[in-house]
């Protein structure tokens, strides 16, 4: 309950406290030797997000360093470039990158296709130029409308600020419907539900309140231990009001706690019900919107995102940390999380059935 979420956190926060992946390893293949070619390879090494740390005679042998794992791509300039770019011949400059690890792959094309492109314009400005053609007059040839790009959000294309605030409280998610199916089926299985209805002067709502509050407050804390570490030790932007956000994963926690109760009952099978909260809580990480978009996934697919708690706390996260707008137009996620709840308190009634029939009880925890 407090180890895990916590320890996540922790690891997660560690692993992408750069924000952005940079200096991924690639190598160079010059076979024109040129002035130009020369030019070339340094514009390379001055981009951030590659580091070019071989250079070599041959395709062969860069082929051979990205099989082996040493780069994750490399950049070809052919024999006769220079030649070939200043006479107007359009040569071809190759670059290959190994897309099977995503996100280097990703920053290597990247790298790559910014200099592919800078430099076949500088070699038209060049040409135009040398044409008679003026420098201001070439640079608005070359590039007439100027684009300036304001990524909304999260400006600083920070991994952390969407990763950390997506996985860590669906860790937290994970970890409350396990222990809260875990808690019951102990409850039983200890012959205890009797005591706890009789204490409770026969209500069970009243009785499964008392003994998941103290869950309620300990997952809590650890959330916004959470919260703290990535809010306040990792300093990621909180564009609205940070209660706003620490509401949500109260509301989180007490969510699903509620969709436990909610699977119990409806299973009447605790080993039954430990292997679907198991599997709802794993799902969320893919069907939820933190790394696809919900509205480009099968409707199927789409509805059963809207019925996980942790759909609704990324949403809110969205709109209150992210975007910074009013709470009002975060209503109804809020009120999302507080179905589950009321949901749970109309069925919890099938409990009281199954804690009153102790044999019925021991049968299924013996099976767990």
């Amino acid at each position: 309950m407090i180890f895990v979420p916590i320890g996540v956190a922790l690891f997660l926060i560690s692993l992408l406290s750069p924000g952005l992946p940079l200096k991924v390893p690639v190598a160079v293949v010059d076979l024109d030797c040129t002035e130009m070619s020369r030019s070339v390879v340094q514009s390379l090494e001055a981009i951030d997000d590659i580091d070019v740390q071989r250079e070599f005679d041959s395709y062969t042998e860069a082929v051979d360093a990205i099989k082996r794992g040493d780069v994750y791509g490399f950049f070809m300039l052919p024999q006769g470039f220079e030649r070939d770019a200043l006479t107007w011949r359009e040569p071809v400059v190759p670059y290959y990158c190994n897309m099977a690890f995503y996100v280097p792959g990703t920053l290597s094309f990247k790298g790559f296709k910014t200099i592919a492109v800078s430099v076949s314009g500088k070699v038209v400005e060049t040409t135009l130029i040398n044409t008679g053609v003026g420098e201001t007059r070439a640079e608005t040839l070359l590039q007439p409308i100027v684009i300036q790009e304001h990524p909304v959000g999260n400006p600083w294309c920070n991994y952390c600020i969407y990763l950390g605030n997506s996985f860590i409280p669906g860790i937290v998610a994970l970890m409350v419907l396990l222990v809260t199916v875990f808690a019951v089926s102990q409850c039983v299985k200890s012959d205890t539900p009797k005591v706890l209805i009789k204490e409770a002067r026969g209500s069970i709502v009243e009785a499964i309140t008392g003994k998941l509050l103290p869950h309620t407050v300990i997952f809590t804390s650890v959330g916004v231990c959470c919260q703290s570490l990535l809010f306040g030790y990792n300093h990621l932007p909180v564009n609205g009001r940070l209660w706003h956000i620490l509401l949500a994963m109260f509301l989180l926690v007490v969510a699903c706690q509620s969709l436990a109760l909610i699977v119990i009952t409806i299973l009447r099978d605790f080993k039954m019900s430990l292997s679907v909260v198991s599997l709802i809580g794993v799902l969320s990480f893919s069907i939820t919107g933190f790394s696809f978009p919900v509205e480009s996934m099968y409707a199927p697919v789409r509805a059963f995102s809207y019925l996980i708690p942790v759909r609704y706390y990324f949403l809110i996260y969205v709109d209150q940390v992210l975007n910074g707008i009013p709470i009002y137009f975060s209503r109804w996620y809020y009120v999302a999380l507080l179905v589950f709840p009321a949901v749970a308190v109309m069925l919890v009634g099938r409990l009281k059935t199954m804690f009153n029939n102790q044999d019925a009880g021991g049968e299924e925890n013996d099976e767990v």
